[in-house]
């Protein structure tokens, strides 16, 4: 069984299912893919990723502000983020974290409310989903200086393997999704042969960022099955084998998801 560790259900292109949500995760059931997490990108789509959640049994949430959502206006209230998180579907904290490539000048905005996601990880327990674009030293002092117990995984992982090394050393999972596959990618193809093995994720990302030999088109969740194809080849494994560990390692990070419950 394989889970799609990173996905956004309420934002997919259907289109290559008659506009059916349930026959896009149908298709991806079919090719192996037993859980889903839906991932919480805003205010407004808590409740939509939370609704989807509650409808599927193989599909859990997060619920976070992503950097680029965070507005000057709107910094995110803990007390608001610390109730949503109260749902029993809501599993983890994001995607939070920094994105400098788009919005550099938000810097500050982005760190204050990335604190507060950490605030509200130490308060509860419960797993930060972490996106991160050119902006590796703040990230990483400000998970060093957050220091929680509990870990995290850095989703989308682009970076390199200085950073994946520094995250593993405190705690935290590397994430991986359709970029590993793109012919510009070596780089990231040397970290995903280095991370080790009970700290290895899959994902899709979708609805963006299709593997090869879909890329330029709408990614899906059962795309989620190219990705892991493509590791185990790269890795030297066989595919079930990464698929268990990819899948243990996805319930250990996410204790209150209910894969394959």
């Amino acid at each position: 069984m394989l889970v799609d560790s990173h996905c956004h259900l309420d934002r997919l292109d259907l289109g290559a299912h008659g506009g059916s949500l349930e026959a896009a995760l149908d298709a991806a059931r079919a090719r192996g893919v037993g859980h889903f997490l839906c991932i919480g990108v805003s205010a407004d789509n808590a409740a939509a990723v939370r609704a989807l959640a509650e409808r599927h049994a193989d599909v859990d949430c997060s619920v976070g502000v992503h950097p680029l959502d965070v507005e000057p206006d709107a910094v995110p209230a803990l007390g608001w983020l610390l109730g949503e998180l109260a749902h029993p579907r809501v599993v983890a904290i994001g995607e939070t974290g920094l994105d400098y490539h788009y919005q550099p000048e938000s810097a500050a905005l982005q760190q204050q409310a990335f604190r507060l996601h950490l605030e509200a990880a130490r308060l509860t327990g419960k797993p930060l989903i972490v996106h991160t674009r050119a902006a590796r030293a703040d990230t990483l002092d400000l998970l060093r200086e957050a220091a929680l117990p509990q870990a995290g995984v850095l989703h989308c992982f682009t970076e390199d393997w200085e950073m994946a090394r520094a995250a593993l050393d405190l705690g935290f999972y590397i994430s991986l999704s359709g970029i590993v596959t793109f012919r510009n990618a070596e780089a990231l193809r040397e970290v995903a042969r280095r991370v080790p093995a009970d700290r290895l994720l899959v994902e899709t990302d979708a609805p963006w960022l299709a593997p090869v030999p879909h890329r330029g088109k709408p990614n899906l969740p059962q795309y989620v099955r190219e990705v892991a194809e493509f590791l185990a080849e790269l890795r030297g494994i066989p595919f079930e084998t990464l698929a268990e560990q990819t899948t243990g390692n996805f319930r250990r990070l996410f204790p209150l998801a209910r894969v394959g419950r």
